[in-house]
This record gives C-alpha cells, structure tokens and sequence, in this order.
C-alpha cells in the first residue's frame, strides 16, 4: 500500500549547462547571468549551475586559484549570486572557488530571494583539486526551502554511494550536483557515459530527486562532456541529459511531496527503512 503526500510540493528547477573560461571571472558571471535571467523567463525557480562556475576549472598554480577565489558569503561572486537571487526571485545553486583566510575549498553556495542561505565544500577531491583546495569540512548539510529539503554534492561526490545515502537519511529530497564531468577511461564507446548513470542509480536507491549541471568544452587540454540531466526519484530522467557541446537549459517541474511515496515500494519494502545497519551501519 502506498502512502500518498496529502499536499503537493511542486517546483521548476532548470540546470544551465555552459562553458566557463578560466579565469576570466567577469565574463563568467556575466554569462551566468544572463542564463540565470533566460532560465527564469522559461519558468525556473531552482537554477543549478556548474562546479567552479564562477572561476573556471583548470588552474595552472595556487596563485591563479588564489588570485580567483573569494569569501563565500562576502565575495564578489557571492555577492552577484545573491543579487540574481534576490532580483529575480529564485533559488540559486553554483559552484564557486571559496577562499577562507589562506585556505581555499572547491565549494556550491546556496542563495534565494531573500539573500544568502548555505553552503557546502566538496569532501571528494578530484585530480589536481588536491592540489590548490582542502578537503571539505562542513559535512553534508541539508537546507530547508518552502517547497522541501535540498541537499548539494559536487561531480566527484557522486561516485560515493554514500554521499546520497547520508543525505537523503538527513531528509533530502532533492540533490543539486554542479559538476565538471570529464571523459572516463573505457567509457569512449558507451552508449551514456558513467556519469549519467552513477546519478540514476542513486536517485532509483535512495528515492532523491537529482539535478546534475555540467559544463562544456576543452579548457586547457581537459574536456568536459557535458550531458547535464534532472532524475527523478524512480530513477529515470525527468529531463535530459543535454548533449555533449552546447550551451543548454534543462527544466523539470518536480513535486518533493512524490519522494515519500516513491520510497516506500509496497506494504513490506521501504528504501531507507529495509537498511540492515546492524549488518554494514
């Protein structure tokens, strides 16, 4: 027997796939906006952009990272997040190159229309992040907005099955994942890449709602693949995935009220409730 939400919480969210250049902050806020500006005339209420939308991805040394990064709130880019947010009465997710006094995180914040709301620092570092960033040390926090709980993991977050598992037992609904998704070894002949479906599979076993914003492009000998997509909590694409080379906006309209519904299966079976964590915790 199904259990049915009693009221339905709907929204529109809208994953902006694009290409950031590398330091070059002015032209990629400038590109965020007006992508912000179209997805909101297209009807979004919840905009998730790229990893590292603001700065660019591929640094050559911590002096261009440092040179790049800002205070997450109190920055400049911070600030153009939440002045979109703010103005144009929507929810914003990006990602964002966090300067903390002399550390520096690969981080998303969260701001809505009335200002600067969270944030979140990539625990999984990938490649070279080792390099310029420190390992994120806010936990995964789940932040509650009128129509549900919204969670946030970055790119290499994703092939952590735990990183879902932990959030949606924190009571997420929805994951907003900005991420620089590059080409996996063996995958050149698949028919979608790995990516595509790591988030399917977690959305199918954790009941999430998950909405993936890619970039595109080959910046400094490293290509993205874009293929940016929003799952649903069964799963399957509710939107996308985008292709591989163009700049592009993903919308869903998408009921968190659903998510309790789809997580108990019938009169014995519930996703989160059938853990054995007295077998594996």
């Amino acid at each position: 027997m199904s259990v049915k939400a009693s009221t339905a919480r709907t929204a529109t969210v809208a994953t902006v796939q694009f290409e950031p250049i590398v330091g070059d902050r002015v032209h990629n806020l400038a590109a965020i906006e007006r992508l912000a500006r179209t997805a909101k005339a297209q009807g979004a209420e919840i905009l998730v952009l790229p990893e590292l939308a603001d700065s660019g991805y591929s640094f050559r040394d911590g002096d261009e990272v440092a040179a790049l990064a800002g205070p997450v709130p109190g920055g400049e880019s911070a600030g153009v997040f939440c002045r979109l947010a703010g103005e144009l009465g929507l929810y914003i997710v990006s990602g964002i190159a966090e300067r903390d006094g002399d550390r520096f995180y690969n981080s998303a914040l969260l701001c809505g229309p009335e200002g600067y709301i969270g944030k979140y620092r990539k625990l999984h570092l990938w490649n070279n992040e080792n390099r310029f960033f420190k390992k994120g040390d806010l936990g995964l926090p789940v932040f509650d907005l009128p129509f549900g709980r919204i969670g946030i993991a970055i790119c290499y977050d994703g092939w952590f099955p735990e990183t879902f598992r932990e959030l949606a037992l924190a009571g997420a609904e929805l994951v907003c994942v900005p991420t620089n998704w590059v080409p996996m070894a063996g995958a050149e002949s698949a028919p979608e890449p790995m990516a595509n479906i790591l988030h399917k599979a977690a959305a199918h076993t954790n009941g999430l709602y998950i909405a993936c914003a890619d970039r595109i492009g080959i910046e400094r000998d490293q290509p993205f693949i874009g293929r940016s997509l929003i799952v649903g909590p069964q799963g399957w694409p509710v939107s996308g995935p985008a292709s591989t080379d163009r700049e592009e906006i993903l919308l869903a309209q998408i009921d968190l009220s659903s998510v309790a519904e789809t997580r108990t299966l019938n009169s014995f079976n519930h996703l989160l409730g059938d853990r054995r964590a007295d077998v594996y915790g």
